[in-house]
This record gives structure tokens, C-alpha cells and sequence, in this order.
């Protein structure tokens, strides 16, 4: 398998995402082992070639014989299509190529609330876009309202019957009151806070589409199954909330109203 020799791709080492998929170019040959490097542990001869600010956005690939640095998708192109070089034609197409560009920058500009760092002084966190940040509330809202829908199926025994509008309006009701929770912060901050506890609400609802396959591969018909499972989600997802919530420097106060709201909901629907 072919190897890019001589080039170094610059990673964010602060971010769970890029260090993967950046050690699996290495583990699948198409890096060699010393073909990556951690932005916050950069060699000073690598800082004279790079822009550093641009590298917070976009992952960079220098070329160390030559000097010449690609990023962004660019950067994952190259190296993508050194073992599928088939793909060349394919990525050169203009909508393709767009498309994948879009993709990269939604996925880079949201990193930090997909994954946050633990690290409070990360030297890598990528510009605060609001048209990017917008777009992945606007996603996570509708995905996590739509599986928490067809989830809700199974807690009619408990719950009035739902709807996806009624999940849609509580979903995006909670973003709202978080917001109002958090007025006295500046825009970035709220935003921030905003794409973590979305981030929390998907995996969340992750965990319980892998509950319904649970129950389908063990043959469970009982609701209770799914209410106690239901539980179990929630409470996980407010200890990562705690978490996040520390890691981006804010007190109990979300933490709290993020379980005041639920218990209004429940409240609601109940009586």
C-alpha cells in the first residue's frame, strides 16, 4: 500500500475525533507512524509553515521536503485518495466536492461541542460560526425529536400517545428555556452551552434506538423494559450533562433547570 512520505497532517490532539481518524491513517498505512502530529505539541520548524489560525478549522498537511501545506478536506482528500486513487475523478466533481467541503466544515466548526476538550486551555478550538453552530442545533432538534417519537411507542402504557410534532415543540421548547436560562451570558457561550446539551439530547437518543434493538434481539415485548431503560438514559445523560457543563466553564444552574424542564414536561403530559 502506498504511503504519503514526507508529510506530516497536523491534528487537533485536544479532539477525540481527530485523533482518531487521524491514528487510523496510520494504523491503515496510508500515514507512517511519524505522519501525524499534534497541533499543541508542534515541532517549531512545522509552526514556521503553517497558519495557525487556519489550522484550528481546517487540519493541515505539509509537505516537509517542499514546504507546501494543504487543509481542511483537502488535507483528507490527499490521503483518501492515495489508496482509492479510483476516487480522484469522483472528488474533482464540482457538487461532490462542495458537498464534502460543507461537510468537513459543519463537522470542524461543531467539534468542540461533539466531543469537548478536557483540556480548558486548548490552544485548538476552531472560530465560533454561527451558521455552522445554527445548522447542527437545527439537525441534532429534528434527529432527536424523531427518535424520541418512535421510541415514546413504547411507553404508551405510561405516557399519552405522542406525535412527532409534539416531540419537535418539546425539544425545541427546552433549547429556548435554556437560552432564557443563560441570557446574562455572551452569544458564543449560549451557543456553546446550546450545541453541548444537544449533543447530550442525540446521544441520548443513540442510546435508545440501541435500547429498541435490545428488545428486539432479546425478544422483549415488556413496557416496563423500556421505561426503566428510559430511565436509566436519562440519568447518564445528566451526568454527561454535569460534565459538559464543567468543562465549559458553568455552574449547576443549567444542570438544574435542564431536570426542571423535563419534570415540567412530565408534569404536563400526566395530568
Amino acid at each position: 500500500m502506498k504511503t504519503l512520505k514526507n508529510y506530516k497532517l497536523i491534528f487537533d490532539d485536544q479532539c477525540p475525533l481527530c485523533q482518531t481518524y487521524s491514528k487510523a491513517f496510520v494504523l491503515t498505512g496510508l500515514l507512517d507512524k511519524e505522519g501525524r502530529e499534534g497541533f499543541q505539541e508542534m515541532h517549531e520548524e512545522t509552526c514556521t509553515l503553517i497558519d495557525k489560525k487556519r489550522a484550528c478549522n481546517e487540519i493541515a498537511l505539509v509537505n516537509t521536503e517542499s514546504g507546501e501545506v494543504i487543509y481542511g478536506i483537502d488535507s483528507i482528500l490527499k490521503i483518501i485518495t492515495l489508496k482509492i486513487p479510483i476516487l480522484t475523478k469522483l472528488f474533482k466533481l464540482k457538487p461532490i466536492y462542495f458537498l464534502l467541503k460543507k461537510m468537513y466544515s459543519f463537522i470542524s466548526f461543531n467539534r468542540k461541542v461533539i466531543m469537548p476538550s478536557k483540556n480548558p486551555n486548548d490552544t485548538c478550538t476552531p472560530d465560533f460560526n454561527i451558521k455552522y453552530r445554527t445548522f447542527y442545533l437545527i439537525l441534532t432538534w429534528f434527529v432527536t425529536s424523531f427518535i424520541l417519537y418512535r421510541y415514546s411507542i413504547h411507553l404508551t402504557d405510561y405516557l399519552p400517545k405522542s406525535s412527532f410534532g409534539r416531540e419537535f415543540f418539546i425539544c425545541g421548547a427546552q433549547i429556548l428555556f435554556q437560552s432564557i436560562v443563560l441570557i446574562n451570558n455572551d452569544k458564543q457561550k449560549i451557543y456553546n452551552y446550546l450545541g453541548n446539551m444537544m449533543s447530550v439530547s442525540l446521544a441520548g437518543a443513540i442510546l435508545l434506538v440501541i435500547g429498541i434493538l435490545i428488545a428486539k434481539l432479546a425478544i422483549i415485548h415488556s413496557n416496563l423494559f423500556f421505561l426503566i431503560y428510559f430511565f436509566s438514559v436519562v440519568f447518564l445523560m445528566f451526568l454527561e450533562h454535569l460534565r459538559r457543563c464543567k468543562l465549559i466553564g458553568l455552574n449547576l444552574i443549567p444542570s438544574i433547570t435542564w431536570v426542571i424542564y423535563r419534570l415540567i414536561i412530565v408534569f404536563i403530559l400526566l395530568f
